[in-house]
């Protein structure tokens, strides 16, 4: 019996032949923290380790602040200046200036190569997969002991594969298939599964339709989300600065005779513009079912959604527009990288044309937590990948999801708008 990319991946990382559903202690290649869980990290790295003790490897540790930047309150202002202290004095390279959020810095600055083994201390780690490693996302503890040991215990996960073939119509986007198939197997439908994306649809999509693919796994309960690597992997990386070395690269992929826990076959042809409605990323339905909802915000960024190429779709729907009366609309770049882009292609000129809030790259409204967020009885539309009670502001808002090209009709017209309209 063959082995799935997951299965392989893991057998490299823990020196023996493995099976899903066994245990390993596994070799770590990459960590990651933020300026949110970066703090509680350090704590229980130095409960192990001691308050001079040295992390396992340096070179293999990112750290990044994105989600209350520029610091939104004197605690957070301490935990910056605390995380840029621990950084000096272990040599670590500290993204605090700004660069972005932390799952696109990973990613286009070539710190995640194919099959490696890469946790990170938020949950959407898991959207490096789509570079063809094995990304997840682990608690800020486990990261203390990842710091001091280098190795972490996994049991390795079965797979489910989702083979999606055909062509996604005009206005139709990848978000809105990632939105499709949790809707189909539901919040918990992967539950510490492996979710192998697969099949000639994923195979014509750019790495940034990729990334909001895999980044979304975990919210149809995934361990991960992995697509195999392949020519358009290989484009990204040299374009970041990643061009030697490539014959060591681990260019897995999972064999034909592999056992996979679940399988299943989609028609990308017969999927249309998609909406999560609140307050469950799984309650997906249509656009045109629920066209009409007020939006008094649409938010157009975050991991999932942020890219240049993202931008790009919203700005050829907003030229020439202005966004509705009562309508917000925040657009957040995901790195200071695709703002730069996004800013020579004339793209900002378009949002702010429009009537648009540009605001740095940052996590932004989508935690709740730092700026932009929705009042009580607010209804937000927006790109990014949870809609959870008071995920955006006010417990008593509401939040619904989709793709760019979605967000930026709705913020023409002021109420949810299926895009193909505009298009």
């Amino acid at each position: 019996m063959g082995k799935t990319l997951t299965e392989k991946i893991f057998t490299k990382a823990s020196d023996k032949d493995v099976k899903a559903g066994e245990y390993v202690f596994a070799r770590i290649d990459r960590a990651m923290i933020h300026d949110i869980t970066g703090p509680l990290a350090i704590k229980a790295f130095k409960e192990i380790a001691g308050e001079d003790g040295k992390v396992w490897d340096s070179k293999k540790i990112i750290i990044a602040f994105d989600h209350q930047v520029p610091a939104d309150s004197i605690n957070a202002a301490e935990n910056h200046k605390m995380l840029r202290k621990f950084a000096e004095k272990q040599g670590i390279l500290n993204y605090d200036v700004y660069e972005g959020i932390a799952h696109q810095i990973m990613v286009e600055k070539g710190h995640v190569l194919p099959g490696m083994v890469v946790v990170g201390a938020d949950s959407h780690t898991c959207m490096y997969g789509a570079l063809g490693a094995f990304a997840t996302g682990i608690g800020s503890t486990d990261m203390g002991a990842v710091f001091a040991l280098g190795k972490l215990w996994f049991r390795v996960p079965e797979t489910i594969r989702f083979d999606i073939h055909g062509k996604l119509q005009k206005g139709v986007y990848s978000k809105d298939l990632i939105l499709y198939l949790i809707g189909m197997i539901g919040a918990d439908g992967a539950n510490y599964k492996a979710v192998e994306f697969s099949g000639s649809a994923i195979r014509e999509m750019d790495m940034s339709q990729r990334f909001t693919i895999t980044n979304m796994a975990i919210e149809m309960g995934g361990k991960s989300g992995i697509i195999e690597p392949d020519k358009e992997t290989e484009r990204y990386l040299r374009n970041s600065g990643v061009d030697t070395g490539i014959e060591d690269w681990e260019w897995l992929k999972s064999d034909e005779d592999a056992e996979f826990f679940m399988r299943y076959e989609v028609n990308a042809g017969d999927i249309e513009p998609m909406v999560a409605l609140p307050h469950s990323v799984d309650n997906v339905k249509p656009v045109r079912e629920v066209e009409g909802v007020k939006a008094d915000q649409v938010f157009i960024g975050s991991c999932t959604n942020g890219r240049y190429e993202d931008l790009k779709i919203a700005a050829k729907i907003l030229k020439g527009e202005k966004v509705a009366r009562g309508t917000r609309l925040i657009i957040i770049p995901a790195s200071r990288s695709e703002y730069v882009k996004a800013l020579k292609e004339g793209l900002i000129d378009v949002f702010i044309e429009a009537g648009a809030i540009v605001e740095f790259p940052s996590c932004g409204p989508c935690m709740g937590g730092s700026f932009g967020l929705i009042a009580s009885n607010e209804t937000s539309i927006s790109t990014s990948n949870r809609n959870f009670i008071g995920r955006q502001g006010s417990p008593e808002g509401r939040v619904y999801l989709v793709s760019p090209a979605t967000a930026a009709a709705t913020a023409i017209y002021g109420v949810l708008t299926d895009p193909r309209e505009v298009l």
